[in-house]
């Protein structure tokens, strides 16, 4: 029930106006945001490579309506990834795209759109930086035309990636369909119906593994998204079985949650891509890391207290 208030604030203009104006609202986003700015970006990045550890970078934003606003998001990635050019790390550091956040909106999020063009640029900045591109997946109504741009992309930039939420009815396909590409398999962080997602924890779980069985199984790269320590142990069991050595998969974990075990797993040999998000557009992000786990309600409440 907790989870579900927080997903509906998340979209909620007035519960933004009253969590961006908290004073101590921002000492509980910066666990969780590296900054508002490229060089925050860029020293987190530093950061956390320099632990052994992998990068995606997202640069808050979504459900951006108007072209101008969907331009500036493309060039935050073209900035972005030039900063990131001189360190050299290659696909050690990539980037995280939401299609709502360069037009999807704009035009019906067809394969011919400003969607696809901004995109297209953020790929191209990302392979002469040596780096690659996922996209990221949204609320239900927008996966056919993510994956519509997924494969126009692909046609030019065959490394780009996409998410998968495992919640979705739907997804046990999609992963099928994309077992020879680069797919982040994730539960799920949006507020959907029953008619097309999983509701119950123990029901998504097991949608999670059947997901990853296909992707295990399949030519291309699983990207296990999760921070839960069962699942981690059912991707390595299937990798074993599908003859996966660790540079055939690896682990994706958000900025700020189970740090300590990101480096465990680092250290084990495996590896562990760290979800590294920026910006000054993190409500809709922030609320969603609320509603997935207590911990993080129960730190926020914390900070609001001044405790």
């Amino acid at each position: 029930m907790l989870g579900s208030l927080l997903l509906a604030a998340s979209r909620s203009p007035l519960a933004r106006r009253a969590v961006s104006g908290s004073p101590a609202t921002r000492a509980v986003v910066d666990r969780f945001v590296a900054g508002e700015s490229t060089a925050d970006a860029v020293a987190a990045t530093r950061r956390l490579t320099g632990s052994g550890l992998a990068v995606t970078i997202d640069h808050l934003g979504e459900e951006v309506r108007d072209k101008e606003t969907a331009i500036e998001a493309a060039e935050a990635y073209v900035t972005l990834l030039g900063a990131l050019r001189p360190l050299g790390l290659g696909d050690r550091a990539e980037v995280s795209v939401k299609l709502s956040a360069v037009g999807q909106a704009l035009d019906g999020g067809g394969p011919d759109g400003i969607a696809l063009e901004n995109a297209r640029r953020i790929c191209s900045a990302a392979r002469d930086s040596g780096a690659t591109v996922t996209l990221d997946m949204e609320d239900h109504t927008t996966v056919d035309s993510t994956l519509e741009i997924l494969r126009a992309l692909r046609a030019d930039f065959p490394e780009t990636g996409v998410a998968i939420q495992a919640y979705l009815l739907r997804s046990e396909a999609d992963c099928r369909d994309l077992a020879g590409s680069r797919v982040r398999l994730v539960k799920g962080a949006y507020r959907e119906p029953a008619s097309v997602a999983y509701q119950g924890r123990g029901e998504v779980d097991r949608a999670y593994v059947r997901c990853l069985r296909v992707l295990m199984a399949g030519g291309g790269y699983p990207m296990v998204a999760t921070h839960d320590d069962r699942l981690i142990a059912v991707a390595e069991m299937l990798a074993g079985r599908h003859g996966r050595d660790r540079d055939g998969y690896e682990y994706q974990m958000l900025y700020g949650v189970r740090a300590d075990r990101q480096r465990d797993l680092a250290a084990a040999g495996h590896r562990v891509r760290v979800y590294v998000p920026f910006g000054d557009d993190w409500y809709g992000y922030f609320m969603r890391r609320l509603a997935e786990r207590p911990a993080n309600v129960a730190f926020f409440l914390r900070a609001l207290k001044g405790k």
